[in-house]
């Protein structure tokens, strides 16, 4: 079973002096942030509760705080529990991106490096094109450029009409850094933001949705 975000081994905050019942200053061994997937990304408390959060169904209380990536300015939100020591993270929210499990391991590396890159527009988007290009090929499509594979999935209704524009798009997106592009080399970063959502929803429509309804039609289905 794959691990989630709130249960990364030995993640914790520094313990803030200044008031021990405040979820820590800094918060550590994140491996990425999970906005801009920088790797072990700086996180600076910009907000915490005052104690545990008030709560009526007799579960345990924790705390809650707000951190800053200072590689993008995003604002993640974090629940712990003091341990004696420090503070245990129990949550981040937004959960770092997982690729799906339900994804073909090849597709599932390109999706999850481009998550992992979007802090470098130009990357990103560069694997994210390598993502689309691999589940075409993986649905059927494996020959010519990419351009006509993706015009023959349209004719085919594999893709709709949008779903081919926006993959071209993309194709488009990956092409100027890969080719260095001598009037817009550079994407920009809601640029490599959309190419990499779209990567994300090509998959779930063409794997991810697939595996789930073929799960449904199992559980569905009377055993003999």
């Amino acid at each position: 079973m794959r691990r989630g975000p709130s249960e990364e081994p030995g993640m914790h905050t520094e313990r803030d002096n200044s008031n021990a019942s405040m979820m820590g200053a800094q918060l550590n061994r994140v491996p990425r942030c999970p906005h801009c997937g920088v790797a072990s990304p700086h996180l600076f408390r910009v907000w915490a509760s005052s104690g545990g959060t008030v709560r009526n169904d007799g579960g345990q209380t924790s705390n809650w705080a707000a951190y800053c990536c200072t590689a993008c300015g995003a604002i993640s939100t974090v629940s712990g529990r003091w341990n004696g020591k420090q503070f245990d993270v129990t949550g981040i929210f937004p959960a770092p991106k997982t690729a799906h499990e339900d994804l073909p391991d090849r597709l599932r590396t390109y999706l999850q490096q481009a998550y992992q890159t979007l802090s470098a527009p130009d990357a990103a988007a560069m694997v994210a094109g390598s993502a689309v290009d691999a589940m075409l090929k993986e649905v059927g499509y494996p020959d010519g450029s990419l351009y006509s594979r993706i015009d023959k999935a349209v004719a085919d209704a594999v893709l709709t009409k949008g779903m081919g524009e926006w993959a071209h798009a993309v194709r488009l997106g990956s092409n100027r850094p890969r080719h260095a592009d001598a009037d817009e080399p550079h994407v920009a970063p809601a640029q490599a933001a959309q190419s990499v959502e779209f990567a994300e929803a090509l998959g779930n429509f063409l794997f991810v949705l697939t595996k789930k309804i073929e799960r449904g039609i199992e559980a569905a289905t009377p055993s003999a």
